[in-house]
């Protein structure tokens, strides 16, 4: 995966990706898989969706029936660029009935169809939520209040399944999670650097320094906001949280301080940066970041003392993270609108980590 994995990755309708013509070819080989696999006649392939950075997501449809298919993309040769649809595969199958999430319809490890592992998924008939909310109730004053719960309602199902829940042996090292993740990001960014950030470095001793007490540990989803869940057409509800490459078992506040760093108005930085993820959410009167979290604190028991520095955590990890794209823009190894705008969008970032540090979120 590269540095600018795991910002709003979903399973959206759209064109394939420049080389569509490839994707296609490469996708049509697991049409003999699906009628011997899932017993389809005539299955065919009806596009990429758009959305994610490091996995490829295809549908196929026979007749009234459809899938959707993830795989890494044919370069990545490396057995470590297989992990994340595995860790996809091995979650899923382990919370299938307990939270809301596409049912496992199939996997494969890599045969003759495509020499490398993909995962068959169901396809939920949703929509991933950004910076507006469907037709059918674009207009519905209480819509958005309704998804915040029902976010923080998804995300304390997710954090209601313990360690050791069958299904999740030897996913990811709970012990020492939060220092172990503050310490990577802090060396990465040391070594690959182009430019000054003196705020990732002293934010970076800051989170070390302050680290609060250890809490239960349990499933974590590793990416998750609004955009990472499909919604419902015609009601404001969420169907599934999708894009599970990242799941692990560690601290839950870590997906709470995501969740809540892209929600509101509250936001300190003009323009936000990454502004249109959760766009909907800075709606006049909308539910604020610590209503929601309220909301998830009843439903898992959890207290929120400590939640100051989860928010600077999320912001200070966010931008070490995608630090390394702005990186890649600079060294011209990309060139993007996503990666050049990072040059904003990562000490906006920084800066509200800062503000957060002193409750200001």
């Amino acid at each position: 995966m590269s540095d600018a994995r795991g910002l709003g990755q979903a399973f959206r309708i759209g064109p394939c990706r420049p080389q569509g013509v490839l994707v296609a070819h490469d996708a049509e080989k697991l049409l003999p898989w699906l009628r011997k696999e899932l017993g389809w006649t005539a299955p065919r392939f009806a596009g990429a969706l758009s959305g994610g950075n490091s996995n490829l997501t295809w549908k196929f449809v026979a007749g009234p029936e459809s899938c959707v298919v993830r795989t890494s993309p044919a370069e990545a040769i490396s057995p470590s660029a297989h992990r994340g649809i595995e860790r996809e595969y091995k979650v899923l199958s382990a919370v299938a009935g307990r939270v809301r999430a596409p049912r496992v319809l199939g996997w494969c490890e890599g045969d003759r169809c495509l020499a490398r592992p993909f995962l068959v998924l169901e396809c939920i008939d949703g929509v991933a939520i950004s910076d507006a909310l469907p037709a059918a109730y674009a207009e519905r004053g209480d819509a958005v209040d309704r998804l915040g719960g029902e976010l923080m309602d998804a995300l304390a199902d997710i954090h209601g399944i313990p360690a050791d829940a069958p299904g999740l042996d030897g996913l990811g090292h709970p012990d020492n999670f939060l220092e172990r993740q503050i310490s990577r990001w802090l060396e990465v960014r040391k070594t690959e650097s182009v430019r000054e950030l003196p705020a990732l470095q002293v934010l970076g001793r800051w989170l070390l320094d302050n680290e609060p007490p250890a809490t239960r540990r349990c499933l974590i989803h590793g990416d998750y906001h609004l955009d990472n869940t499909l919604a419902s057409c015609v009601a404001p509800e969420i169907l599934a949280v999708i894009d599970w490459e990242l799941a692990t078992v560690g601290d839950p506040y870590t997906d709470l301080g995501l969740a809540l760093m892209l929600w509101g108005r509250e936001r300190r930085a003009r323009p936000p940066a990454f502004q249109r993820l959760q766009a909907v959410s800075r709606r006049p009167g909308v539910v604020d970041r610590r209503g929601l979290a309220q909301r998830w604190a009843a439903r898992t028991g959890l207290g929120l003392d400590h939640l100051d520095y989860y928010m600077v955590y999320a912001f200070w990890r966010l931008a070490a993270i995608v630090e390394g794209a702005y990186c890649l823009y600079v060294q011209g190894k990309v060139d993007s609108d996503y990666a050049r705008k990072l040059e904003y969008d990562v000490p906006a970032l920084l800066d509200e980590a800062q503000q957060a540090a002193a409750g200001g979120w």
